[in-house]
C-alpha cells in the first residue's frame, strides 16, 4: 500500500495510440518514483477518467494525490473543468489531501525542453 499517488492527468482521444506517449510518461514516472502510486487518467474519451482513478487510489489506501494537467496550456479544461472535479473529489473524498500542480506547458524547464527538440530537429 503506497499512502502518496501522482495521477497524470490527460485529455482523452478516440484513438487508443494517441496515450501511448502518456503511458510512457506514467511508466518513466513511476519506474523513478518506486514508493508512490503513479497513475494516468483522463477527461474524456478514454478510460479511466480522475474520479475512477482517485476512488481506487483511496480504496487502496491512499490518503495524499498530486494532480498533475499533462496539457501544454491552461485552457478551459485546465482552468474550469478540472477545479469542478477537484471540487466533486474533496467532497467525496473528505479526508483525501488533494494537490493540483499547473499544467506541464506553464513550467519553464518543460518549454525549455521543448524548444530544445524543436531546435535540434533542425538539424
Amino acid at each position: 500500500m503506497t499512502t502518496s499517488a501522482l495521477i497524470l492527468f490527460a485529455h482523452g482521444a478516440r484513438a487508443a495510440g494517441w496515450a501511448a506517449p502518456f503511458e510512457r510518461l506514467q511508466q518513466i514516472a513511476s519506474a523513478q518514483l518506486p514508493t508512490v502510486a503513479v497513475r494516468l487518467a483522463f477527461l474524456e474519451l478514454m478510460t479511466p477518467q480522475l474520479p475512477e482513478t482517485v476512488a481506487a487510489l483511496v480504496l487502496d489506501g491512499c490518503t495524499n494525490v498530486t494532480i498533475v494537467p499533462v496539457f501544454l496550456g491552461q485552457g478551459g479544461h485546465v482552468l474550469r473543468d478540472l477545479p469542478l472535479i477537484v471540487e466533486a473529489l474533496r467532497v467525496s473524498h473528505p479526508a483525501l489531501v488533494i494537490k493540483v500542480a499547473a499544467a506541464v506547458g506553464e513550467n519553464p524547464d518543460v518549454l525549455d525542453a521543448i524548444a530544445h527538440y524543436c531546435i535540434g530537429s533542425m538539424d
